[in-house]
C-alpha cells in the first residue's frame, strides 16, 4: 500500500526540487582533454559524492554599502588580538612550564592568520614571527577547512598547529567589527603569570652587585633621558660694556649628559649677526678659574711603576684620588627662575621656561609656583594687544575683519567639521525645535506661537508662525534662517558681536530676536533627548546638577519632605500630576527654571501605558519587507535550523538563530529581527529558546501570508510638530524614587 504525498511519508530526495542543471566538469587544456570541475557541484548544485568545496572564507553581513570583494573592501584591515599559549619545560628545576604571550594578526582581505611574540630582554628562547602570515587549517578531522573570523573571540582557543592559543583581549576596532558582524565579545582576561619570569625578576631586585672600583654608569642616563631638553629664557644685560644692550637668550640643558647649550634670540632689525649659537654644547662649570696644567684633570693617578718598562710592567692606581681635582658644574638642581648663573664670566639671569621644564621640576622636584621673573622687561614696552578697526556696515562682521587681515581679503572660514558632524544624518535632524509666544501686553499678539529652530550645524535660528484659520493673521516664515546676535551689542565697535547658541535656548528662557522677545515654552522630544543626552552643554538638561540644587534646599529632613509629598497624594500610590509636582518643586526652590522642572519630571515620569509591542503588526511588516525584496528561501532556512539543532526539541537560541539570519543574507534589519525574536514563541521548559519552526511560518509570505496593515515610521509624524501635540506631555510623576536618590537611598532611575 503506497503511502501518500505527505511531509514525513516520501522519501524521494528529488521531491520539490526544481533545479537539474549540469555542471562543466570536462574541457580541453594544452590540447589534451581532462576534468576541470573537479570542485563543482553536481546536478542541481548538490555535492558529489566524496567531493570537497574550496576553503570557505569568513561571511561578512551585507549592508546597503557597495558590493565590493572582501580584499578591496578590507584592504588593510586587521584584527588584534592579545593571546598566550602554555609549553612543557622538562629536565629543569625553576620551571615546569613557561607562559608564552603573543599577538594574533587575522587579515580581513584573505582571511590571513600571523601570530607574533614581543622580543623580551634576556628571554633565551627565539621570539619573533612565530606563524608567518597565510591562511591556517582546522585540526583534524576538519582539516580541510580554514579558520575564519567568526571563530575568534575574547575566551576562546584556537588550534595553531598543534599549539592551543588562548584570546584573553583585543582592541577597540577588533570589538566593534566583532559586534558588527553579530558576535558577542566576551569581557578581556589577564593572562596567567609566568612562574620563571616571576622568579628571575625577584632575583634581579635582590642582587645588590658590589664594585670594588668606581663605576661611571652614563649609559642608563642616556637611556632614560634622551631627546629631553630643558629650556629657558634668560636676560643679560651687558650695557655696562661699550655699545653693549641688553640680550635675550635661550638656554639648553640636556638631561641626557648634564651639558648646556646657549643660543641666542635676535630680533628683527637688530643689527647684530644672525650667531646660530652664543655657547656650544658643553658642561657649564661654576667656578671656570684659571686654565689647568695638562694633566691635572685625569681621572686616575698613577702612583708607582714596577718593573720593566713596556710589556711586563705593573703600576699601581690612587684609588681614592687624593690628588684629584673636583670641578663643580651645573646641574638642574643649580636652574630656576629668578637664579643668576656665571657663564664664563657673564651673569646670566633666568626669567622664564616652557610647559615641559615646569612639568620636569614638579614631578621631579616639586616644586608647583614657578611665576616668571620680570628682568629688563619694563612693562611700558609690552606689545599692547592687536585691535582691528570697527565694523564698517558692508556684509557680515566676520567678512569685514578678514579684509583687515591682508592685501587680498579672504572669505571667513567656515567650520566645516562641526558642519558635516552636525548636518542631518537620516533621521537626526541636528535641530532643535521650541515652541514659543510673544512676550507683549498686546491682545492680539498674545495668542500668537511661533517655531523656533536652532541649527546646529551653522548655528542659525529660523522662526516660524504656524498659519491658524480665522485668526485675521497670515502665518508662514517670521524670521529667515540666520545667526541672531545677542541683545546689547553695538553696532560699531571693533569686538564682534556675540550670537545665541544652543546653550541659550531652553524651556521658559526669554529671548530678543531683533526687539521682538519670546518665552520658550515647550520643545520637541527630539531637542529635549538631544539636551539630556548632551548634558555637559545643556546644565539645565543635567539631571544630576537638578537634584543637587533640590538636595540643598530640602536638608536632611527626609520625614517632613516626605510628608509634605504624601499631602498631595492621599491614596498613597507614589505617583502625583505633574501639575501638582510642578507647583510643589517650585515652591521648594524658586529660581529652577521651566526646563529643569521638566528634566526632573521626564526622568521621574510615570511609564506604566508605554506602548506593548504590536506582534501581528511587526509580523507583517517583516513579511511585507521579504516581498519587497523577493525572498523565498524559507526552505533553506529551516533545513539549517534543523541542522543545527542536535537535539531534535524544534527550538534554537535566539543569537544562533539570528547569525543563521545573517549567514543566509536575509533581507530584514537587525533592529526588526530582534525585536521579533523577542516576542516569538518560545519552548515550554525553556524562555530562551524560540521554536523556529512557528518563527519560519509567520515570516512565510509565500505559505502562511497575514493580512497588510497600514503603519507609519517612527518619527515620521514629528516632522510637522507645530507644538499642539501630546505626544511628549507628562501625565503623572513617580516621586518615591525622586526622593531616594536626593536622601541617598537606593538608585533609582525612574523607569
Amino acid at each position: 500500500m503506497a503511502l501518500p504525498f505527505l511531509p514525513g511519508n516520501s522519501f524521494n530526495k528529488n521531491l520539490g526540487k526544481t533545479k537539474y542543471h549540469l555542471s562543466h566538469h570536462f574541457d580541453y587544456a594544452n590540447d589534451t582533454a581532462m576534468m576541470v570541475g573537479a570542485e563543482k557541484p553536481g546536478v542541481g548544485g548538490e555535492a558529489l559524492l566524496g567531493q570537497k568545496y574550496k576553503a570557505r572564507n569568513t561571511v561578512f553581513p551585507k549592508g546597503d554599502g557597495s558590493n565590493l570583494p572582501a580584499w578591496v573592501a578590507f584592504d588593510r584591515q586587521v584584527l588584534s588580538f592579545d593571546a598566550f599559549y602554555q609549553e612543557a619545560v622538562h629536565e629543569k628545576r625553576e620551571e615546569q612550564y613557561r607562559v608564552r604571550n603573543c599577538k594574533i594578526y587575522f587579515y580581513l582581505e584573505d582571511d590571513s592568520i600571523q601570530v607574533l611574540e614581543p622580543r623580551l630582554k634576556n628571554a633565551g628562547i627565539p621570539q619573533g614571527t612565530l606563524i608567518r602570515r597565510h591562511r591556517i587549517p582546522r585540526p583534524r578531522p576538519n582539516e580541510d577547512e580554514f579558520y575564519t573570523a567568526e571563530d575568534f573571540n575574547i575566551g576562546s582557543e584556537i588550534n595553531l598547529y598543534s599549539k592551543v592559543f588562548k584570546i584573553t583581549d583585543c582592541d577597540q576596532f577588533t570589538q566593534n567589527f566583532l559586534r558588527k558582524m553579530g558576535t558577542n565579545v566576551q569581557r578581556p582576561n589577564n593572562p596567567p603569570q609566568d612562574p620563571y619570569m616571576k622568579y628571575r625578576k625577584a632575583m634581579d631586585e635582590s642582587m645588590q652587585p658590589l664594585r670594588p672600583y668606581e663605576k661611571y654608569d652614563t649609559l642608563k642616563q642616556f637611556l632614560d633621558h634622551d631627546r629631553h631638553v630643558l629650556r629657558f629664557y634668560c636676560h643679560w644685560d651687558d650695557s655696562d660694556n661699550m655699545f653693549g644692550d641688553p640680550r635675550e637668550m635661550v638656554l639648553h640643558y640636556y638631561l641626557a649628559d648634564d651639558t648646556v647649550e646657549i643660543r641666542e634670540v635676535i630680533p628683527p632689525n637688530a643689527g647684530r649677526d644672525a650667531v646660530p649659537v652664543f655657547l656650544k654644547r658643553s658642561k657649564l662649570p661654576k667656578d671656570p678659574g684659571s686654565l689647568p696644567q695638562p694633566g691635572v684633570e685625569t681621572d686616575r693617578t698613577v702612583l708607582n711603576v714596577f718593573g720593566p718598562t713596556g710589556a711586563g710592567g705593573r703600576y699601581i692606581l690612587d684609588s681614592l684620588k687624593t690628588g684629584a681635582v673636583n670641578n663643580e658644574f651645573y646641574t638642574d638642581q643649580d636652574l630656576s627662575l629668578g637664579a643668576v648663573l656665571s657663564v664664563w664670566g657673564r651673569k646670566f639671569v633666568i626669567c622664564d621656561c616652557d610647559d615641559f621644564t615646569r612639568e620636569y621640576y614638579k614631578t621631579k622636584y616639586g616644586v608647583e609656583n614657578m611665576t616668571p621673573v620680570m628682568v629688563g622687561r619694563p612693562t611700558d614696552n609690552m606689545d599692547l594687544p592687536r585691535e582691528m578697526p570697527p565694523y564698517n556696515g558692508f556684509g557680515s562682521e566676520e567678512d569685514s575683519l578678514c579684509s583687515c587681515k591682508g592685501l587680498l581679503p579672504k572669505p571667513p572660514k567656515r567650520d566645516f567639521i562641526k558642519f558635516m558632524e552636525c548636518d542631518r544624518r537620516g533621521l537626526d535632524s541636528n535641530v532643535l525645535r521650541f515652541l514659543a509666544r510673544m512676550d507683549t501686553k498686546k491682545p492680539i499678539d498674545q495668542d500668537r506661537r511661533f517655531i523656533i529652530s536652532y541649527f546646529l550645524a551653522d548655528d542659525t535660528i529660523l522662526v516660524f508662525e504656524p498659519p491658524v484659520r480665522n485668526s485675521g493673521i497670515i502665518g508662514g516664515k517670521f524670521l529667515e534662517r540666520s545667526r541672531v546676535k545677542k541683545p546689547g551689542n553695538m553696532r560699531y565697535s571693533t569686538e564682534l558681536s556675540e550670537y545665541y547658541s544652543a546653550s541659550d535656548l531652553y524651556v521658559g528662557a526669554c529671548v530678543d530676536f531683533n526687539n521682538f522677545k519670546f518665552i520658550l515654552i515647550d520643545a520637541d522630544e527630539y531637542a529635549f533627548l538631544y539636551m539630556e543626552k548632551c548634558s555637559d552643554m545643556f546644565m539645565r538638561s543635567n539631571i544630576d546638577s537638578v537634584l543637587m540644587k533640590l538636595a540643598a534646599k530640602l536638608g536632611p529632613n527626609k520625614e517632613d519632605v516626605r510628608a509634605f509629598f504624601a499631602k498631595t497624594d492621599p491614596s498613597g500610590s507614589g505617583f502625583m500630576s505633574y501639575e501638582k509636582f510642578r507647583e510643589m518643586i517650585l515652591n521648594i526652590e524658586p529660581s529652577l527654571s521651566e526646563q529643569e522642572v521638566m528634566t526632573v519630571a521626564r526622568q521621574y515620569s510615570d511609564r506604566r501605558n508605554d506602548v506593548v509591542l504590536d506582534t501581528e503588526k511587526l509580523m507583517a511588516i517583516m513579511q511585507e519587507e521579504l516581498r519587497k525584496r523577493n525572498f523565498e528561501g524559507f526552505g533553506t532556512l529551516a533545513a539549517a535550523f534543523r541542522h543545527l539543532d542536535k537535539g531534535c526539541c524544534g527550538a534554537l537560541d535566539r543569537e544562533t538563530i539570528r547569525k543563521e539570519f545573517i549567514a543566509q543574507h536575509v533581507p530584514l534589519p537587525n533592529d526588526m529581527l530582534q525585536a521579533a525574536l523577542s516576542v516569538a514563541k518560545t519552548a515550554q521548559n525553556n524562555n530562551e529558546a524560540v521554536c523556529y519552526e512557528d518563527f519560519l511560518n509567520g515570516l512565510n509570505w509565500r505559505d502562511y501570508p497575514v493580512p497588510p496593515v497600514q503603519y507609519q515610521a517612527v518619527g515620521g509624524g514629528d516632522s510637522a510638530w507645530c507644538g499642539n501635540k501630546p505626544s511628549n506631555q507628562i501625565t503623572n510623576v513617580h516621586y518615591e524614587p525622586l526622593l531616594q536618590r536626593i536622601f541617598g537611598g537606593a538608585s533609582a532611575d525612574g523607569q
